[in-house]
């Protein structure tokens, strides 16, 4: 390669630089920060990349062109409409000028072996060479061409000179050439060429290059708008699609559902708001469903408060007018009054032990006990009192003594003592019979304490461990306690690990479970 031709590629390099620096120049101050949206960004980085991607392929398709060329001034003349008409250089154009005023003047010089063959030299100094024909006879032939099949694919005569300038193929090997037909002086017709071989390679880029660079310009435009579309329905709209579910979620609507259909980051990001939407509608939910149950709370509790002490206040004002005129009347009135003040003291307490409870207020103090025994001296205790009402407890002990759980001692005995105190409310056999049993596994150690009472209906056993919940909607005090005993009894088990359960048949009893942790420590 020559040193002009190093220097030209030198200075494309150059330009190439310069207009990448210029892309990122304009860019630079086209950024405008925050303000600007994701969509024109997406449109400008976009662009860019077009105009960058079309400067790539220029400048590599001039580099590699000047390669098949073989010069700048080549290139610089390569896609101009004068190529077919003027296929020689500046040098082998002024020699074939010559050539053709030696026709028009002198014909006969043109048979001069030693004039044409210092014209074929100056030829092969610009790597061009000579061709003298004299009627079907070859007059002078360049060593340069060196084609024997160079005679047959030159054009026949045209004396009138309507193309003078053309190319033609030998095989695989590309020609341009310039001619001029004449006559010698004796009539005979002759024709002089000034021929240069060029690259094959120069046609197919002349030819194909243009339409190259229209269908690389409409793929890449078209690619980039699909593309710009493609990123737009995958960025922008899911973006649009949470800015409006927020927009909702300010509002005050959760009532909607975000649908994910990709799993990449927008769908990720998705995914995490509608988690939120649901865990925000979850949270109205328990916080209405709190204020309900606030509410019935209060009515409950003042239902609860209002019967002791509306009892109380009766038989107060029964004494104090007089009604109680006899020692036993007033005996009366004062064990019934004594009564409805240690039911109201009752009531107070267990609202209280269900309130620390439930804001875990309570503290546990664990210990590692033997089950067996334990229920044995529960069932010891209540043994007595429970046959002064006519109900017969049993105690069937299905595991060998020493299963040992983790357990607090004080609050286990307050489940039992509810649970049996629950069931003892709803016996209506003339045999009352409640039947207390210790199954055991590897892990957990299950209590049941079973009654031969009125049962419970299938509808109300999901209900039953909620605070002041009775299946005997009136809140009648003869028909049951204050509705807190199994809520109590459940906020035990669950800080305990454990879990509490219900089975009952209507007219048949009720099963109440709850399980332990076992343990295998002394």
């Amino acid at each position: 390669m020559t040193e002009f031709q190093v220097n030209m590629l030198y200075q494309l390099d150059v330009l190439y630089i310069m207009d990448l620096s210029s892309c990122v120049q304009i860019f630079t101050r086209l950024k405008v920060g925050e303000s600007m949206s994701i969509r024109i960004k997406l449109l400008l980085s976009y662009t860019g990349m077009l105009v960058i991607s079309l400067l790539t392929f220029f400048v590599a398709a001039s580099l590699f062109t000047i390669a098949a060329t073989g010069d700048f001034n080549s290139f610089r003349d390569f896609y101009k409409v004068h190529y077919q008409l003027n296929p020689l250089t500046e040098q082998e154009e002024n020699i074939f000028l010559e050539l053709k005023y030696l026709a028009k003047n002198e014909p006969d010089q043109l048979q001069n072996q030693e004039l044409l063959a210092d014209y074929d030299f100056k030829l092969k100094t610009v790597r061009a060479g000579l061709y003298v024909r004299r009627e079907s006879n070859q007059v002078f032939t360049s060593p340069t061409i060196n084609q024997p099949e160079l005679e047959n694919s030159l054009p026949p005569y045209d004396l009138n000179n309507n193309q003078i300038r053309n190319t033609f193929n030998i095989g695989e090997r590309f020609y341009a050439y310039a001619k001029f037909d004449f006559k010698f002086s004796d009539g005979a017709k002759g024709s002089v060429f000034v021929i240069r071989e060029r690259s094959p390679f120069g046609e197919v880029i002349r030819k194909l290059l243009p339409m190259l660079v229209f269908l690389l310009l409409g793929v890449l435009v078209i690619a980039n708008v699909l593309l710009y579309r493609w990123i737009t329905r995958s960025v922008v709209k899911p973006l649009d699609l949470l800015r409006h579910s927020a927009e909702n979620i300010k509002e005050g609507n959760l009532d909607f559902e975000l649908h994910l259909y990709t799993k990449d980051e927008i769908g990720q990001l998705n995914e995490a708001f509608e988690n939120m939407r649901k865990r925000l509608q979850e949270s109205v939910g328990l916080r209405l469903a709190d204020e309900e149950s606030r509410k019935e709370l209060i009515s409950n509790i003042s239902h609860d408060l209002r019967t002791p002490i509306t009892n109380i206040k009766g038989y107060i004002e029964g004494i104090r007018d007089g009604v109680a005129d006899t020692p036993e009347k007033m005996d009366k009135y004062v064990n019934i009054i004594y009564s409805k003040a240690v039911d109201l003291d009752l009531l107070v307490d267990e609202l209280f032990l269900y309130s620390k409870l439930d804001l875990k207020q309570v503290p546990f103090t664990f210990e590692h006990v033997d089950i067996v025994q334990f229920l044995d001296d529960c069932i010891d205790e209540l043994h007595y009192d429970l046959e002064k009402k006519g109900i017969t407890i049993q105690w069937n002990q299905r595991t060998a003594e020493g299963t040992l759980v983790i357990a607090d001692l004080e609050k286990i005995k307050r489940t039992v003592l509810n649970i049996i105190g629950n069931s003892q409310k709803y016996m209506d056999k003339p045999e009352k019979v409640i039947c207390v049993s210790v199954q055991a596994d590897a892990h957990w150690a299950t209590i049941e304490i079973k009654d031969n009472g009125i049962g419970i209906p299938q509808e109300a056993i999901p209900h039953l461990f909620e605070r002041f919940y009775r299946v005997e909607q009136s809140r009648n005090s003869s028909t049951g306690g204050s509705g807190l005993g199994l809520s109590i009894a459940r906020q035990i088990v669950e800080g305990h690990g454990g879990k509490i359960w219900v089975e009952s048949k209507q007219g048949v009893g009720t099963s109440v479970f709850f399980t332990l942790k076992r343990t295998h420590k002394q």
